[in-house]
């Protein structure tokens, strides 16, 4: 939704990119308290509606591994954020980092798309919604290449 309203209003490029950051945090704060108050009366029934149960599992896991970092990964990529927020609230993943990286993660995606809409108009922004699956995941493999490359 955030390329088109970019096309539509040039201007408001920044603001768009910083409402949809805004709003998308805030629905990962709700994912969260569902997963923290609320996860086998809400949580556990949205999971079964989506199918992924197989995804929320791997979220976990992922968490104990990775703490915080899972949340930024998750919120910059195409891997379903939703889950992660749920997940974050479940396992009781401190509140703080958990919205600083979600706040970073997010930011990062919307305000990148903006600004490559800015630059690039109608025909990148074509282009991008064919292939920002792709982007987000070259994205996630030069990420996590660049983490196992500073720490090794």
């Amino acid at each position: 939704m955030l390329a088109p309203m970019v096309l539509a209003r040039r201007d408001r490029a920044w603001f768009l990119a910083g409402l949809t950051t805004v709003a998308s945090v805030a629905g990962g704060l709700f994912g969260y308290l569902i997963g923290k108050f609320l996860f086998g009366t809400v949580a556990e029934p949205i999971i079964e509606f989506y199918d992924a149960r197989l995804a929320f599992e791997r979220a976990r896991t992922w968490f104990e591994i990775y703490g915080v970092w899972v949340v930024f990964v998750a919120g910059f990529t195409p891997i379903p954020y939703k889950i992660f927020t749920i997940s974050a609230g479940l396992i009781g993943m401190s509140l703080v980092p958990f919205l600083l990286a979600s706040l970073v993660g997010r930011g990062a995606r919307f305000f990148l798309v903006a600004g490559l809409i800015l630059l690039g108009g109608e025909a990148l922004e074509t282009r991008l919604r064919r292939h920002v699956d792709v982007v987000g995941w070259v994205t996630v493999v030069v990420l996590i290449s660049g983490f196992l490359w500073l720490s090794g």
